[in-house]
């Protein structure tokens, strides 16, 4: 009998041979070969509770330095009738076999199959991002987190600790920023029309708690890389001290949502401040990377500000822009000084980059591209592919309420990191991706959960497998599967559901006005007798796009009509149209017919999608 095990490991091997026969598993542990890295880390605690108390062939975990072709994370698996090895030539290697190990191991079957496996990643930072900052995820929750992630074989965790609506660490130096800057008065629930839950919210991590978790992930090989954003999203912190902010006025932790107008001034106190922030912070995480975010930073209080603006000319600057990008050179200086290395997102790149930097690029791939081209190194997070607090459904009535967007499961496994662009050398500047998990609507661990998995999992396969053994349909196959294990580590994962249609139809920016135009799509190709669903959805752009009603055209007749108001954008509002198509008639054209307009702008990009049923 074949073991359903044998087809559903994720992310897939490199190389997976089956050997005929099987293994009766027991709880022996053998450890064999020097381990050099300090801590000695404990690989025999990785397995243990997943073993049968029972006597059984012995597993033994194996260092082998010479077996360089697997790099530091790659590992030999060899389950044979009476052993099971697991080789490699770094610690970290072994604890991924183990991780493979552990997929094999199933409660309904008494013996593992017998296989020979040969494996390595194909980037060396896989990612997942957690933003805690807009809402507090407790301790316990991020150690569970911490071990799902280590069992889809992610080896970095960026935690976003700091933004307007909270800052998240404890400063020894500053004990306000966690005072003030962890508490605030409400929580938006909905951006619009804005709704807020009435009730206060605060929690920060101890510097003993994040100790705690950098040690707990570091046993599981993962690195943390912090987050403390800056000269943006910093309204918590000039909360708590108004003089790090431009107007010098007393502000509030923010509870809204969205890009807002508070960021540091650029005095040579608030460099130094923020310094010694980055002073405790690199006594805390050990990793070679700080994040210093850099994003969506509005440069209006630098331009209202007298003090900015002689600072500009003193400097030498030509804009504000520059001015931001003396601002990070700050940052990465002083983390080059501690040997620590500086990443941001991509709009670092932007009035010059700090020759040391790393750019995570978000906003698509040109970002990436760019640095990668200009000799930097480079990690892809494009919101396209890899926000996670996306929607996972065009249906959203069917889904908890998000920030916007549509990214499915397929979308995320058709991910490639590598731009065509980019020459063989280039190339070599990717270090790999991420997911990223934005918590602005996203308030309870179990909700985090279910906006992680299974998309997790499609991204840990585009990470870890070769490209060219890429199969989305293998990969739903072995997916049924692992969720079943997912379930049994009490995961809240949300199920895949059918697969649904593409879409039918795009907007792209400037194709719309802020005036009613009809918009004509033929769905002669598409449209089938009986009822259908004609969903609009908001994917990029600062502009939501008004819909006000939707008809179906046979050869310019009327013959379904939904003429209701609705919107996609950030939020999204009465954005599915029903309408049916009682008989449809060979060699009649017809056209959906929607009457929309853009809000606030020009700058929209969406889908349309047909669903059947009503």
């Amino acid at each position: 009998m074949r073991l359903p095990v044998m087809d559903s490991i994720v992310p897939k091997p490199v190389s997976m041979i089956a050997q005929p026969g099987g293994c009766s598993i027991g709880n022996q542990i053998v450890v064999e070969g020097q381990i050099t890295e300090l801590p000695k880390p404990d690989l025999p605690a990785a397995i243990r509770p997943f073993l049968p108390n029972r006597a059984g062939a012995p597993i033994r975990l194996k260092i082998d330095p010479t077996l360089k072709t697997l790099g530091d994370e790659g590992y030999r698996l060899s389950v044979k009738a009476s052993e099971v090895n697991i080789t490699a030539a770094r610690p970290a290697g072994v604890f991924y076999g183990i991780q493979t190990l552990r997929q094999m191991i199933h409660k309904d079957f008494p013996d593992i199959p017998c296989v020979e496996i040969e494996d390595q990643p194909r980037f060396s930072w896989r990612g997942i991002h957690l933003d805690v900052a807009r809402n507090f995820q407790p301790k316990p929750f991020i150690l569970k987190y911490l071990d799902q992630l280590a069992f889809h074989k992610f080896n970095v965790f960026h935690w976003h600790l700091t933004d307007d609506q909270g800052w998240r660490i404890e400063i020894k130096k500053y004990p306000k920023l966690t005072e003030i800057g962890s508490k605030r008065k409400d929580t938006m629930t909905r951006f619009d029309p804005p709704e807020y839950t009435g009730v206060p919210s605060e929690g920060f991590y101890t510097q003993d708690d994040i100790r705690e978790i950098v040690e707990y992930a570091k046993a599981r090989f993962i690195r943390v890389v912090p987050e403390i954003e800056m000269p943006g999203h910093a309204q918590a912190a000039i909360a708590a001290y108004p003089a790090l902010g431009n107007s010098g006025n007393p502000v509030e932790v923010a509870v809204q949502y969205g890009v807002l107008n508070e960021i540091f001034n650029v005095d040579d106190s608030t460099i130094r401040f923020l310094q010694d922030v980055l002073a405790e912070v690199i006594t805390l995480f050990p990793g070679q990377f700080i994040h210093v975010g850099g994003d969506e930073v509005p440069k209006e209080a630098w331009k209202n500000s007298p003090r900015a603006q002689a600072l500009m000319r003193q400097r030498g600057l030509k804009n504000e822009a520059e001015l931001q990008s003396w601002f990070i050179r700050q940052m990465d200086r002083w983390l080059d000084r501690h040997g620590r290395r500086l990443i941001g997102w991509d709009e670092i790149l932007e009035g010059g980059l700090a020759p040391g930097a790393t750019v995570m690029s978000w906003r698509g791939m040109d970002g990436g591209i760019a640095a990668a081209k200009a000799g930097h190194d480079v990690v892809m997070a494009p919101t396209s592919y890899t926000y996670f607090d996306y929607y996972q459904s065009r249906d959203r009535a069917t889904e908890p309420i998000g920030i916007g967007g549509y990214l499915p499961l397929r979308t995320v496994y058709a991910f490639e990191p590598i731009p065509p662009e980019l020459t063989a050398t280039e190339a070599r500047r990717i270090l790999g991706g991420q997911g990223q998990i934005w918590t602005e609507y996203i308030r309870a661990p179990e909700h985090v959960e279910y906006m992680t998995w299974p998309r997790g999992c499609a991204l840990a396969e585009v990470l870890w497998s070769p490209s060219d053994a890429r199969d989305y349909p293998d990969f739903r196959a072995r997916l049924g599967v692992h969720l079943q294990r997912l379930k049994a580590m009490k995961i809240n994962f949300r199920e895949p559901g059918p697969e649904e249609s593409t879409p039918f139809a795009r907007w792209t920016s400037n194709q719309f006005k802020e005036t009613w135009t009809n918009w004509d799509i033929d769905v002669t190709d598409k449209v089938k007798e009986g009822d259908f669903r004609v969903v609009f959805n908001f994917i990029g752009g600062e502009c939501r796009l008004d819909i006000d009603e939707v008809e179906l055209l046979a050869d310019g007749n009327t013959v379904a009509v939904d003429p209701h108001d609705g919107q996609t954008g950030s939020v999204d509002k009465d954005n599915i149209y029903r309408l049916s198509l009682p008989v449809k008639k060979p060699g009649v054209r017809y056209i959906l017919r929607a009457k929309v307009r853009t809000d606030g702008g020009t700058d929209s990009q969406g889908e349309v999608s047909l669903l059947t049923g009503s």
